[in-house]
């Protein structure tokens, strides 16, 4: 049996952060108290609180192995936000027409992504140097984070959460915002809303009730949908990781890698091969036969990638995602769904790290002195500048109107594979371009720059090549 640890020792450079983080996060939580947007979700009764916990004893987190998710039957209709959403928008055509075409974010959206940035650009882009060096993220970061909602915004109100519906855009919306300060720890934050997105969307009555509500709490568990395995041309529609049914369970076999913040994590949804289709499998942490790697890489370090290894792994097979009950056929498109919103995900995050790269090179050019003048008059500088502008519009277009179709519930997954190929091609020419436009400085780790060039490699690795 995996032992805590032995988890807690496989992420490579697992350190304490030397700052406190009780101030930066207490920043943010202000920042949303007494608004419209608290008001509106009865928010302010759970600011209140952390701001006293906080300012008496500060954040705190358990350990990864002292979780235990109690089991709860269903006994009815699982949560489906979204539906329900759906179901609004085709009784309102018109109302419906106009979201084809209109990408503007949303009031509440709106605010929950300056709330974030704000946080990505203080909190994340102040310790992620140390965090690429260390190969793990601060121990405090999911906690912060969450007190921003930002996984209350996958889970069902039923489960004191805020869902609405449109879900796929706001994750859209607050990765780009995330990565803004950096990708690495902006996956190792997203990750656990991830899980809470695919319990939502799919789970059953039973899972959503074991599960969600630890999302929606003061004590975000680490977790992670894993799919991506160590393989030549992975091909995420065809995983190699089995589940063969004994009996009233499941036994799992295989491995799993680019899982973030793998070591901490307390709870997988894993992507399994299951009577000759894809499935997802729910498996905690501490489930005998299950042990974790270090998989340390050279982009998203922050993140603390790591590996599964699933041997003999027995689960019950009331954990495939959705229930016993359903399927092939019900299994692989739940499957599917998750993985083209995986690739939104990845495309968002690759929005955000070359906007960054765009914000940083800008002023540079324009104050870099050569032969008398900026290097931004030359022609060959102002170009280059003005492509990245134009590569980043067209990603974030392609990938905002991926989002607004799931949500609307239409077809997806044409967009979902262009906005992730667009975002490895064009991702990689970006962070490339930022080096380059920096010359010598660009090489060296005094600039971000270079650190967010690996990061967008990344891209071009997560969840293997795109097959329609």
């Amino acid at each position: 049996m995996s032992e805590k640890k032995n988890r807690e020792d496989s992420t490579v450079g697992r350190n304490n952060p030397g700052r406190d983080a009780i101030g930066a996060a207490m920043r943010f939580i202000t920042s949303i108290t007494g608004s419209d947007f608290a008001q509106k979700y009865d928010l302010q009764p759970k600011i209140d609180r952390v701001v006293y916990q906080s300012t008496k004893s500060g954040f705190k987190t358990l350990g990864a192995a002292n979780r235990q998710f109690k089991k709860i039957a269903g006994s009815g209709k699982p949560e489906r936000p979204a539906a329900e959403a759906q179901a609004a928008a085709d009784a309102a055509a018109e109302e419906k027409a106009k979201k084809l075409f209109d990408l503007t974010p949303t009031e509440d959206q709106q605010m929950i992504v300056e709330t974030v940035k704000e946080f990505a650009e203080s909190r994340l882009r102040e310790t992620a140097y140390q965090s690429d060096h260390d190969a793990t993220p601060p121990e405090n970061l999911v906690s912060e984070a969450s007190e921003l909602g930002v996984t209350m915004i996958n889970v069902p109100e039923a489960y004191e959460g805020i869902a609405t519906g449109e879900d796929v855009t706001t994750n859209a919306l607050v990765a780009e915002a995330l990565s803004y300060g950096d990708m690495g720890l902006a996956l190792a934050v997203l990750a656990p809303a991830g899980v809470a997105a695919t319990l939502t969307a799919h789970g059953s009555d039973s899972q959503q009730k074991t599960y969600l509500p630890a999302f929606a709490g003061e004590d975000v568990p680490a977790a992670a949908v894993v799919l991506a395995e160590p393989r030549p041309l992975f091909d995420a529609k065809a995983p190699e990781t089995t589940a063969k049914r004994e009996g009233d369970s499941l036994v799992l076999n295989g491995v799993k890698s680019f899982v973030p913040n793998a070591g901490a994590a307390e709870l997988f949804v894993v992507g399994v091969e299951l009577e000759g289709k894809p499935a997802l499998v729910i498996v905690e942490s501490d489930t005998e036969g299950l042990h974790v790697e270090a998989d340390p890489s050279m982009g998203l370090r922050g993140a603390a990638m790591g590996r599964v290894v699933l041997k003999d792994v027995k689960v019950p097979v009331e954990n495939i995602l959705g229930g016993a009950e359903r399927s092939a056929q019900e299994r692989e498109e739940a499957y599917l769904d998750v993985l083209r919103r995986s690739r939104l995900g990845w495309a968002a995050l690759a929005m955000g790290t070359c906007q960054a790269v765009l914000d940083y090179v800008i002023p540079y050019v324009n104050e870099r002195q050569a032969f008398g003048e900026p290097i931004s008059h030359r022609q060959a500088v102002a170009f280059m500048v003005a492509d990245i502008k134009i590569e980043l519009d067209g990603l974030r277009m392609i990938t905002l109107r991926g989002a607004s179709r799931a949500d609307q519930g239409r077809g997806f997954a044409r967009e979902a594979a262009l906005a992730k190929t667009f975002a490895t091609e064009k991702g990689m020419k970006i962070g490339s371009d930022g080096v380059q436009l920096l010359g010598g400085h660009g090489f060296t780790k005094e600039h971000p720059v270079e650190r967010w060039y690996r990061n967008l490699r990344a891209i071009g690795v997560a969840e293997g090549v795109i097959v329609l």
